[in-house]
């Protein structure tokens, strides 16, 4: 994420020693909350910067991502009307060879899975099983915004309103089911292990749920080496229209109240008593007799 730099720096010293730094980084894809401190991270440690040749144009502003589809359902989605769009303009940034070998990670396999981004890879560890799914799929319900605060366990779709093209969604966790992992870590979620996990995402694999409605789910959207190609038309969004009338009709409430408050107080000047005023006691005037001066009787 963006602002994210010194955290991270500080967890490296943290875990290695003081001062170390890795040798690259390597991104899983160019969203904002994989890449956002990317840039300020390689000029510290003066490393280069690596990343999929279909991710490049969107990492080096030639580019924006497909548009989030807040149609999609989900507390995710609603939340993605008011996310800004995703672009940087990183430097020393360089591409991903071709092929499974990774520079800089002997041993792992770099995985191409497409869906929520174009150019998103996986990296896996065969010696362990090991796999660093990006946003392939989540290690929580990543459509529940407890589930995501809370941290809970589950093996899920990831990234709902920003997958833009949902049959390739599909074979990218399929294509992961069949590695079998016992560990997995993934951009949202906590890490977890375990001979179940094989199981569970092969389940998420066989039963995967496409959304019954939104953008791309009936037409993805289409992208190649220099960026976006077609986008399909957007769905109605309704939600705006009936933010508008609710916050209308309390706006005229509120109008309505204070109107009323201003009556109410003008009516009350009309009665209101001075401070510590008290009452005279009663007293009655009477003339029972015709002469003058008057007799006073008091009650």
């Amino acid at each position: 994420m963006p602002g994210s730099a010194k955290t991270i720096i500080a967890a490296a010293d943290k875990l290695f020693y003081p001062g170390t730094h890795p040798q690259a980084i390597i991104l899983t894809h160019g969203h904002m909350d994989h890449a956002g401190s990317a840039q300020e991270l390689a000029d510290h440690w003066h490393v280069p910067i690596l990343a999929h040749p279909l991710e490049m144009p969107f990492l080096t502003g030639k580019a924006v991502y497909p548009p989030a589809d807040p149609t999609v359902g989900g507390s995710l989605a609603f939340v993605s009307r008011f996310f800004p769009p995703q672009t940087f303009n990183l430097t020393g940034i360089q591409a991903l060879p071709e092929g499974e070998e990774i520079p800089y990670m002997a041993g792992w396999q770099c995985i191409h899975v497409p869906g929520h981004a174009p150019g998103q890879v996986a990296f896996f560890r065969a010696e362990d099983k090991t796999l660093l799914g990006a946003d392939a799929f989540a290690t929580t319900e990543h459509d529940s915004v407890l589930s995501v605060l809370l941290g809970v366990p589950k093996i899920s779709r990831a990234g709902t309103p920003f997958n833009f093209d949902w049959e390739a969604t599909h074979a990218s966790v399929v294509k992961l089911s069949n590695l079998e992992p016992q560990a997995i870590g993934c951009g949202h979620g906590p890490a977890v292990q375990g001979l179940h996990l094989a199981n569970e995402l092969r389940e998420l694999a066989l039963h995967f749920p496409v959304p019954p409605k939104g953008r791309y789910v009936d037409s993805p959207a289409r992208t190649d080496a220099n960026g976006v190609e077609f986008i399909p038309p957007a769905l109605p969004d309704t939600l705006p229209a009936r933010a508008a009338m609710l916050g209308g009709g309390l706006a005229i409430a509120a109008l309505a109240a204070v109107l009323l408050s201003k009556r109410d107080g003008k009516k009350g000047k009309k009665h209101k008593r001075l401070k510590g005023y008290r009452p005279a006691p009663a007293t009655a005037y009477e003339r029972p007799f015709p002469d003058y001066p008057y007799k006073e009787k008091y009650y």
